[in-house]
């Protein structure tokens, strides 16, 4: 569709950091206002309210994503979620680790690129150590392992998504978002709240269809992506660093947006406070938590946004089990920390 909108010096990768730029935008404040958070869900003080936000966005993102699918706009028959190998191994391990390390940095990797346009260095720090080691496991000494465990899959022939099932895509989206919906207006949340989440849930087919059919050029051919943080770190880290070798695209776009629209947020409604780490071993804590969430992240093919709020409206079966082995690594880390002597959080 990109070459019938009349754009002549603009490619279609360059049309995506604009897109990136606008949908980060909207994410970082809705994000910001709602303190969207799935380890606040899982495990928060306000776990309930938190589930309500995180579903109800869920909700929205499931059923706008499969009528995009419906509509005949977007396909993810080729994407790497419906892949015939299920790579078990990697993506249960991965989610476990990258569960556990949201923990471990009371956020998940979405949660603190948020926080840190409130002023919050410890989520700076942690960004910085995600995105060097989701590098390192996408393309430098880690890739080895990350190519080893990939390697244990399971054949799921043809059925490789809920859509494959009887009933099609939409019975099963519109169940999802029925259950999603029922927690959600139970949990205590104003009708405020719920629609901020729910606009925030739009931002998910918007970006799927935003690269996906606007932007399509069949000669100049890009990702088809959707809000994510565990590729989009890592080539924004990338492209800080070497901006003169490569040119950027959706994910730093997407990066870029969130911190911006999450600083003007922080400041306009007086949320902006400077906060550091308060002793050492909250420093290793989090440093450790960082490493484990890029590690993981990479892994399971996605963070709780790429495999979860994005992943699951692609009805696949490895994002429901990749955001299924994160909520496990989260409660199980939890349950530990719980046990253990209390720490500075």
């Amino acid at each position: 569709m990109f070459e019938s909108l009349g754009f002549v010096e603009t490619t279609s990768r360059e049309a995506s950091v604009w897109l990136g730029l606008m949908v980060g935008f909207l994410f970082g404040i809705l994000a910001e206002r709602t303190k969207f958070c799935f380890r606040r869900s899982l495990v928060g003080e306000d776990r309930r309210e938190a589930m309500g936000v995180w579903l109800m966005a869920l909700a929205v993102a499931v059923l706008g994503t499969q009528a995009a699918v419906a509509l005949g706009w977007i396909s993810f028959a080729e994407h790497r979620f419906l892949s015939p190998s299920l790579p078990v191994l990697a993506i249960g391990l991965g989610g476990v680790f990258f569960g556990a390390g949201m923990v471990l940095t009371r956020g998940c990797i979405s949660r603190l690129t948020v926080l840190t346009g409130t002023g919050n260095l410890r989520a700076v720090t942690v960004i910085l150590v995600f995105a060097i080691t989701a590098h390192a496991t996408l393309k430098g000494v880690l890739a080895p392992l990350r190519v080893g465990l990939g390697s244990v899959t399971f054949e799921l022939g043809e059925i490789t998504s809920l859509a494959a099932l009887p009933g099609g895509g939409l019975i099963w989206a519109g169940l999802i978002a029925v259950v999603c919906l029922f927690v959600a207006l139970r949990s205590g949340n104003g009708p405020v709240m719920l629609l901020l989440a729910a606009l925030l849930g739009l931002l998910v087919p918007l970006a799927w269809v935003g690269t996906g059919f606007i932007l399509f050029d069949e000669f100049e051919p890009i990702a088809m992506e959707s809000l994510s943080f565990t590729s989009p770190s890592a080539e924004t880290l990338f492209y800080l660093v070497a901006s003169s070798a490569i040119s950027a695209s959706f994910g730093p776009g997407l990066v870029a947006g969130v911190l911006i629209g999450a600083i003007l947020s922080s400041v306009t409604f007086g949320s902006f406070r400077w906060q550091s780490f308060a002793t050492p071993r909250q420093t290793g804590r989090y440093l450790t938590g960082g490493a484990m969430m890029g590690f993981g992240g990479v892994l399971a093919g996605g963070c709780t946004l790429g495999a979860g709020l994005s992943g699951v409206p692609t009805l696949s079966f490895a994002a429901i089990l990749a955001i299924l082995s994160i909520a496990v690594g989260g409660l199980a880390t939890n349950a530990l920390l719980s046990r253990a002597a209390p720490v500075t959080a």
